[in-house]
């Protein structure tokens, strides 16, 4: 036998085993594939088992995150209608009370701030400036509660599923070493290796995604709050104040 033939001979082996495999895959169900099932021996590869538990609960944990914090930076932009400008007339009128009372009224970041700036209303310009921004520092840092967790899952999940890959290929040499060599039960171990990496890259992706929008609506409040305070910090500093 030349090498040509030999090296057609093992194209038709090896198209035969992954047509094999690819017709057993179908066979089974989209849990049965996501879970590490093999065809083979009928069982579930605990790998699989861990990894693919790992990745669920990750994905969980993202879309519990990005629900709470939508909702909480939704609320943080929801400013009352014409909200600086009652404040304005209020301060100008020297209806101090009215003007705490609005701003108890209003739950977000900014009111929370005019109200400090308002309880110091009567010391140095500077003093009130400071007060006003550390709040604001304690509103943003509100905000960014459990971010990180995103951007640590976007970076994790595809590692985890690389590491179940990489499980599973070290299963898959196991079984060489022990069996032989067989096309057919290498390429759906190989297949059922990949799953995970799949599985990772989906939670990663998705965790990135969610940490980039929510970080872009952070700044937008973060851009409403300078702006609040700027406007509150003129309004004190206006001639006859």
């Amino acid at each position: 036998m030349n090498i040509f033939d030999l090296i057609n001979k093992i194209q038709i082996e090896v198209g035969d085993a992954v047509s094999d495999t690819l017709t057993k895959t179908t066979d089974i169900s989209l849990w049965e594939l996501i879970w590490g099932f093999d065809t083979e021996t009928g069982e579930y590869s605990w790998t699989s088992i861990i990894i693919m538990s790992m990745l669920f609960a990750l994905s969980a944990l993202t879309v519990y995150i990005f629900i709470e914090r939508f909702l909480a930076i939704r609320r943080a932009l929801n400013e009352e209608r014409d909200f600086m400008a009652k404040i304005k007339e209020y301060v100008n009128d020297g209806k101090l009370d009215a003007a705490k009372q609005l701003c108890a009224t209003s739950d977000n970041p900014m009111a929370r701030m005019i109200e400090k700036g308002i309880s110091k209303i009567g010391k140095p310009m500077k003093d009130i400036a400071v007060s006003i921004e550390n709040v604001g520092k304690i509103e943003v840092y509100k905000l960014e509660t459990r971010l990180s967790i995103l951007a640590t899952t976007a970076g994790v999940a595809p590692m985890i599923g690389f590491l179940g890959t990489v499980l599973g290929m070290i299963q898959v040499m196991h079984t060489m070493s022990n069996e032989g060599v067989e096309i057919q039960s290498l390429s759906g171990g190989i297949f059922e290796a990949m799953i995970t990496t799949v599985g990772g890259l989906i939670v990663g992706i998705i965790a990135y995604v969610f940490y980039n929008y929510l970080v872009s609506k952070v700044e937008k409040v973060i851009q409403k709050m300078e702006g609040s305070s700027i406007e509150f910090l003129d309004i004190l500093d206006a001639p006859g104040k």
